[in-house]
């Protein structure tokens, strides 16, 4: 089996339920086309349905296969100058390192992070050094056996010598369904998953949610979605939560590289208000084009 990252632990289940509404997230924009000498661009761009000036960064990556080392090199709307060195199975079989520098010409200041993953047939394992902010490190790990998996999380302060965050899930992943039990913000957000693959066209999930620090009155957050494939290149979304907050959405892939979507939610206890209480969305995304 192939361990997932502690932070995937529960990640089938909620692509299920967040993925593909393209009215509830961020509105996205990415194009991508690679160069005959290798080097593949992209231009990304996101806005959240808020007031102020739309996010993005332009991207040159080059990745030389014969001895694993990758550069990539982001220019951000916010001005920030990202260079990233990846060396992937170079140093040791299932070891990928990181080291990304990040200056602020605006602000004169930058950035310096390490990123550390490994990964082997029965454990994953990362490390993330923020070296000029702190420093400060983030590190997790899951181990798993026949379809179980056990992960935690902690983060630490060098300089205060605190403990700054802790995590921790259990899981048991196959591939025809995955369930978790995550219990996140230092054991105070507690989740239950569930997703099956019904079969080749449905799926189907659910997820339950609790805030220890909001006591009995916070209530369990209960939310359950399905998925309908209805041929190579569609497929339908439908999930409501324990709020009355149905959502739908449509997927047709027009052609390779063109994906279009519409989702829409509607408010099933404000029926009777105005269009104001629902919301519904069209998008067409993400462009890829080949070299020439």
């Amino acid at each position: 089996m192939s361990i997932p990252a502690f932070s995937d632990i529960a990640k089938p289940s909620n692509d299920l339920l967040t993925r593909d509404f393209y009215h509830t997230a961020s509105a996205n924009l990415e194009v991508k086309s690679k160069a005959p000498n290798g080097v593949a661009f992209t231009v990304k761009g996101k806005n959240d349905h808020k007031v102020g000036a739309i996010s993005g960064q332009i991207e040159a990556k080059y990745t030389d296969k014969s001895t694993g080392v990758t550069l990539t090199q982001a220019w951000t709307t916010a001005n920030a100058l990202d260079t990233k060195i990846e060396l992937d199975n170079t140093l040791a079989k299932g070891l990928k390192a990181e080291a990304i520098i990040s200056p602020l010409p605006a602000s004169k200041s930058k950035g310096a992070k390490l990123n550390i993953h490994f990964r082997q047939p029965l454990f994953h394992a990362r490390g993330f050094f923020d070296i000029l902010k702190g420093p400060s490190f983030t590190g997790d790990v899951v181990v798993g056996h026949d379809g179980f998996l056990a992960g935690a999380e902690v983060g630490y302060n060098v300089v205060s010598g605190s403990i700054t965050r802790y995590s921790a899930a259990v899981g048991y992943s196959v591939p025809e369904y995955t369930a978790a039990i995550t219990a996140t913000n230092n054991l105070n957000l507690f989740g239950a998953s569930y997703y099956h693959r019904v079969n080749a066209q449905v799926e189907a999930g659910a997820k339950a949610t609790w805030d220890a620090k909001g006591g009995n009155a916070s209530g369990v957050g209960l939310e359950i979605a399905s998925k309908y494939k209805l041929d190579s290149s569609a497929f339908f979304k439908a999930k409501i939560n324990n709020q009355g907050i149905a959502a739908l959405a449509y997927n047709q892939l027009l052609r390779p590289g063109v994906t279009f979507g519409l989702g829409a939610s509607v408010d099933t206890q404000r029926l009777n208000e105005s269009a104001a209480a629902h919301k519904a969305s069209i998008l067409q995304r993400r462009y890829d084009y080949p070299a020439r």
